[in-house]
């Protein structure tokens, strides 16, 4: 069956007119993006579809929706919509529709099945921060490797005060790997995580979800959007969600209230306008908590500390969260060659805190050592993004020029206080007379201001693709300690590169060879033993990889090889507050990922990762050891089968597999984390194979650690370990119209 789709031209977009041929069944492109839509009767499918009118976006727009689990486009390595073809660096993208398949509960959880990235660092499975390593970097203790809506997250200014995004907000989650700083500024060298939200659409959306689960979980979600007026000039998006829940940790809770409205405005044939809000409330923000390797990794008098272990007090432990993220994106289409945009954001947070942690074994007994730690901090932060984009041929090469001035400023103050609390029989725990002694308060003040200007030049020459880039960077920090008389500051500026060269095959090949650089600075408080701050961290990398997508098909193949080098990684220097540069850490290694459709029917998702990391030059006995929390061998694969119609007219059902190597439990190599494998699985059912009654209704059912799998995810030395996520269920029954 032929069926037509006419795509009219939106003002900010070059004229389209497209006609698709093919069979469709469920879906009609709409608002520059694939919109899911049904018109059965009983279990028979319409045997032609209308034509759509698409008056209000650009086709394939990386910050629109996507259909499936295999994205075309992303702006995250490039800041313009680039085919993720002709993108001469390793980005992998999960959609909405594999967000919501495999059930992920937050951002960490979401990246589980993408190539390159660990997310077994720090309890991933909790509600309060994103740990994410990428090519063996980040993990526990990073929390600034994200961005939302290309703008950076506020938080990790020093503190407990740092942002996270429910991804029921998010519309995909982009992963660009390797240094990215010559667009972005100061970052980690392993890449950032690309958060993408929802936004207004013009076509009318509205959903409501309940979902209840293991652990007493209970969540109401809901995600309403569509045009105000007849004029098409206006659009608003209203998300929001209830949630709440036990947690796998005895005397801990999961409690979150979001709201995300949003408005978009297209006051001129050349114009738009979306404002954009996040208000979040957390009273309860689950486990933080650790346990030691004896007695997690490996027997301790004989005994394993049982995985739902709680180490705090149930009356004591707390940690209460406001953030408010508030901005707008505005774009203006100056003629025919040339785009201005810019994005904004102003953000605050509140966090109360308090939390008794075990600090190792009492001797040789059975009590655990305990350590108290409060704070109360208020974050502010203004962060802006000054995009000019130009379009243009010079002879026989084309161009896509940006120039950009990004602007960031942080500022984190409170009150933190530390102390001890007495000890806990870690298997036989009796809660309730804990005494707690602090010591004196700190009153401190962190901040951090960048600037940034970055010059960009995509150029094609007949099927040759080559990237140039350029940015200098004026960072600078601070830290004062106000009750403590203490005070310290650091600037720094840096020039980083990066370019790329890529060819892109008639027959849907495209190798590449990449190079690119990144720079952090140095925190204020981060000094040597005469004062000085220390020098910025800097990395370099060398990529080399080739994708492939068949013509005509949303397959895609991606293989790459990489070497990336830090130098002047800096360490503490153990029982002094200051610090040292301990030399150049290394890691390379390959990645593999392929997403296919063998059938209609079934979706498959699979990966592989090798890392090879290790410290290079250091100032101990730790040179050629490669660091905690990196195993050396990674892979996963997901499928999902959606019957056709028949008897099993509207069921469908996904399974994974996640098998990750055994990692070393600290940098000395005094013991390792042992090897696991998980297995996830996923039931739905549309209802409205039933009857036109049911349009709209289906039932998802999600389980993760299926097989129950009892283990202990990563450790950062020989006191902190952590359990892996114990087998949990949900249900998610969604209704839309």
């Amino acid at each position: 069956m032929s069926v037509p789709f006419v795509l009219h031209r939106h003002p900010l977009s070059p004229t389209i007119s497209i006609v698709i041929t093919g069979i469709c069944s469920t879906t009609l492109l709409t608002s520059g993006f694939a919109q899911a839509a049904e018109n059965r009767d009983g279990n028979n499918m319409p045997a032609e579809l209308p034509v759509v009118q698409v008056t209000d976006d650009r086709i394939a727009n990386a910050l629109m929706p996507t259909e499936g689990y295999t994205a075309s486009t992303s702006r995250s390595a490039t800041k313009s919509d680039t085919p993720l073809l002709e993108t001469a660096q390793s980005v992998s993208v999960v959609t909405r529709e594999q967000i919501e398949d495999q059930g992920a509960n937050s951002v960490q959880q979401a990246l589980r099945y993408t190539p390159g990235v660990f997310t077994g660092a720090r309890n991933g499975f909790g509600n309060r921060y994103d740990f994410i390593s990428m090519r063996g970097f980040g993990g526990v203790g990073n929390l600034d490797n994200i961005y939302f809506d290309g703008l950076k997250m506020a938080g990790d200014v020093g503190g407990y005060n740092s942002l996270q995004i429910d991804p029921y907000f998010l519309e995909r989650i982009d992963v660009f790997k390797g240094p990215t700083s010559v667009l972005y500024g100061q970052s980690y060298p392993g890449g950032l995580v690309g958060l993408t939200s929802k936004r207004p659409l013009f076509t009318p959306l509205h959903e409501i979800q309940l979902e209840a689960g293991t652990q007493n979980k209970r969540t109401v979600r809901f995600d309403f959007s569509g045009p105000l007026g007849d004029d098409q000039r206006i659009a608003y998006r209203l998300v929001g969600l209830a949630s709440g829940s036990d947690s796998q940790f005895d005397h801990v809770e999961n409690e979150r209230y979001t709201l995300a409205p949003s408005v978009t405005l297209l006051p001129t044939e050349d114009t738009s306008l979306t404002l954009m809000a996040y208000l979040q409330h957390e009273p309860n923000s689950g486990y933080y908590g650790w346990t030691p390797a004896d007695g997690s990794v490996r027997d301790h008098n004989g005994q394993r500390i049982e995985n739902d272990f709680f180490d705090g007090e149930p009356d004591f432990n707390g940690f209460e969260r406001y953030q408010r993220l508030i901005g707008y994106q505005l774009e203006h289409q100056i003629n025919d060659a040339w785009q201005a945009r810019q994005n904004f954001r102003f953000a605050s947070a509140d966090i109360d805190y308090d939390q008794i942690y075990s600090s190792g074994w009492v001797g040789d007994s059975n009590q655990l050592n305990r350590r108290v730690a409060s704070a109360d901090e208020s974050l502010h932060a203004y962060k802006v993004d000054n995009q000019l984009q130009g379009n243009f041929a010079t002879g026989p090469l084309e161009h896509t020029l940006l120039f950009g001035v990004d602007y960031q400023y942080q500022r984190n103050s409170g009150s933190w206080r530390f102390g001890a609390a007495s000890p806990l029989d870690a298997f036989d725990p009796q809660y309730g007379n804990a005494q707690v002694t602090y010591g004196a308060p700190t009153n401190f003040i962190d901040k951090v201001e960048q600037t940034g200007v970055y010059l960009q030049d995509q150029i094609s020459l007949g099927q040759w693709r080559f990237n140039l880039a350029g940015r200098q960077d004026w960072a600078d920090t601070s830290t004062a300690y106000t009750n403590l008389g203490m005070a310290s500051e650091s600037d720094s500026d840096s020039f980083t590169t990066r370019a790329s060269l890529l060819y892109a095959f008639d027959s849907g090949i495209s190798p590449y060879l990449s190079y690119s650089e990144s720079f952090e600075p140095a925190s204020a408080t981060n000094t040597d033993v005469s004062g000085n701050t220390l020098d910025p961290s800097e990395a370099s990398q060398y990529e080399l990889g080739i994708k492939y997508q068949p013509p005509g098909s949303d397959d895609q193949y991606t293989a790459a090889l990489y070497h990336l080098e830090q130098e002047n990684v800096s360490e503490s220097i153990p029982n002094t507050p200051f610090y040292e540069a301990i030399g150049k850490v290394r890691s390379r290694g390959l990645e593999l990922s392929a997403k296919l459709h063998p059938t209609e029917q079934l979706s498959l998702i699979a990966s592989y990762t090798y890392t090879d990391m290790e410290y290079v030059e250091t100032n101990d006995d730790t040179e050629g050891n490669t660091p905690y929390g990196v195993p050396r061998h990674m892979a996963s694969a997901w499928g999902k089968y959606e019957f056709s119609p028949g008897t099993l007219n509207g069921l469908g059902f996904g399974a994974g597999i996640r098998c990750n190597d055994a990692t070393w439990g600290n940098d000395t190599h005094t013991f390792d984390v042992e090897n696991y494998t998980l297995v996830d699985a996923m039931l739905e059912y549309d209802f409205g194979t039933l009857s036109r009654d049911f349009q709209g209704m289906d039932l998802r059912v999600n389980a993760v650690n299926l097989l129950d799998k009892d283990y202990v995810s990563s450790c950062s030395s020989a006191t902190i370990c952590h359990f892996g996520e114990a087998r949990n269920m949900t249900a998610t029954l969604s209704y839309k119209w």
